[in-house]
């Protein structure tokens, strides 16, 4: 039987080779249905989803093997999952270097700065006519031209990659949360003005509840953006560690399993922050409709 996978595997011109693809493809996509139209179960969306990566892992390594796809152009799944192995030690000091350090320290300082610089937008409205264009100005800059500046300033270490993943999420938080703030409703807030309600008790009793929602959806992105822009600021100058750094020297190598085994660090700590994010939220504005709507 494995003698025979083993030739089928190496039969990309075989006449039956790509009638047989055709078939899996289509029972991959009759299975994901299939699943995705399970009902009753919280973990319909999380069982699709990995249907659906396990399919697409499937079809990638028998594709890249059959076809005798180049490592250098795209690596077979079991090739990066065995240079994953073989150097584990090596991406976790990476994975701490650049996830551990610069993208939670910076993340926090990101959003906590936008939230903070919310309120007090939303506390005097004056300073919105002053501070907002600058703000605004923050999410313009180019993360190609911050980052060596930033490396300057901070030096090679995880600071100069916190400060640009600061940059690149403090006006998403900002925005969502001055928006959020924006959403309880007018009969909400003259019934606490009817109270006498000071300013901090409407907003921590009223206001801030109906903005969790906005900033949630501000956390997530913030949480792929700070990954990204740490990543992106290590090939600009960093230590001998990180993700960012890894990727661009083992390519400079052609060690590309390696490469995609960084990515695949990146790719699971990204999806495991949304998914902790989602259940946060669903944890802490589990009132709201647009988390009650969902199941």
């Amino acid at each position: 039987m494995s003698e025979a996978v083993s030739t089928w595997l190496q039969a990309g011109a075989s006449p039956l080779f790509w009638p047989t693809i055709v078939l899996l493809a289509l029972l991959a996509g009759f299975s994901i249905y299939r699943t995705a139209g399970l009902e009753g179960n919280r973990w319909v969306g999380t069982l699709t989803a990995a249907v659906f990566g396990l399919w697409l892992v499937f079809f990638w390594e028998v594709l890249v093997r059959c076809l005798d796809v180049s490592r250098v152009l795209l690596p077979a799944p079991s090739f990066v999952l065995a240079s994953m192995a073989d150097h584990a030690p090596k991406l976790w000091g990476d994975f701490v270097q650049t996830v551990g350090k610069a993208v939670l320290i910076g993340w926090a300082l990101g959003c906590g700065l936008g939230f903070a610089v919310a309120v007090a937008i939303d506390r005097m409205p004056f300073l919105q006519r002053g501070l907002l264009p600058v703000a605004s100005l923050t999410s313009a800059v180019p993360l190609v031209g911050i980052a060596p500046i930033a490396v300057m300033w901070f030096g090679f270490e995880w600071p100069s990659k916190a400060a640009v993943v600061v940059l690149m999420t403090f006006f998403p938080m900002l925005v969502s949360t001055l928006a959020g703030l924006k959403a309880s409703g007018k009969l909400e807030r003259e019934l606490m003005y009817s109270y006498a309600a000071s300013y901090t008790r409407t907003l921590v009793a009223l206001r801030l509840p109906s903005a969790l929602p906005h900033i949630f959806n501000a956390l997530k992105v913030n949480a792929t953006l700070a990954l990204i822009g740490a990543i992106v600021a290590e090939f600009f100058g960093s230590p001998t560690s990180g993700l960012g750094f890894r990727i661009s020297t083992e390519a400079s190598r052609m060690n590309m399993p390696l490469v995609w085994g960084a990515i695949v660090v990146a790719a699971v700590t990204g999806s495991l922050a949304y998914a902790l994010l989602v259940a946060l939220e669903r944890r802490a504005a589990f009132w709201h409709p647009s988390i009650r709507g969902t199941k």
